[in-house]
């Protein structure tokens, strides 16, 4: 299935920033905020899900609420950076339910690790039963998060900006 490519308008834009900021948000207060009716705007939600632009929503849980009070960013590099020891790593990362987020990076450490857990002692039960017993693991390094003073998901939309080039996939949403 391919995803058909949408021409993100100042609208669309505003639709995404509104919808990052509160994914509950009724259709008709969305169609609201962007100048337009609710019909065209349900539309042009449907469209935008379509073409990958919204992936999914969710409800932001506030960890400490859950009993996790400990964040731990793992820096973790690999024996082999052979295509199938990351891909098998990555695998094994997408068991383990404390790993909240795993990113692949380039240069010296291979993968950062979000990890949570209920205190430091789970944390260190999880790095010596887990991810140091995991094969392939040569090093882990870790780093526990003592505050965080910026939560921002997604990512910076500018409404004003103007309309991306259009390529010839590209079509545009009727309002």
């Amino acid at each position: 299935m391919t995803m058909r490519r949408v021409k993100l308008d100042r609208i669309d834009r505003r639709i995404l920033r509104d919808l990052q900021a509160d994914g509950r948000m009724t259709n008709v207060e969305l169609a609201r905020r962007a100048g337009i009716s609710a019909p065209p705007c349900l539309r042009r939600v449907r469209a935008l899900e379509e073409a990958g632009y919204i992936r999914g929503y969710h409800a932001d849980i506030n960890p400490e609420s859950m009993g996790f009070h400990v964040t731990v960013f793992a820096q973790v590099g690999l024996s082999s950076q052979a295509e199938s020891d990351l891909k098998r790593f990555e695998s094994l990362v997408n068991s383990w339910p404390e790993v909240r987020e795993c990113n692949m990076l380039a240069g010296e450490t291979d993968f950062l690790l979000k990890v949570v857990a209920v205190d430091w002692d789970s944390y260190q039960r999880f790095l010596t039963t887990k991810l140091t017993a995991a094969p392939n693991v040569s090093h882990v390094k870790s780093a526990l998060a003592i505050r965080q003073s910026k939560y921002a998901p997604g990512v910076p939309i500018d409404v004003d900006v103007g309309p991306e080039s259009k390529d010839e996939d590209d079509e545009d949403i009727e309002d």
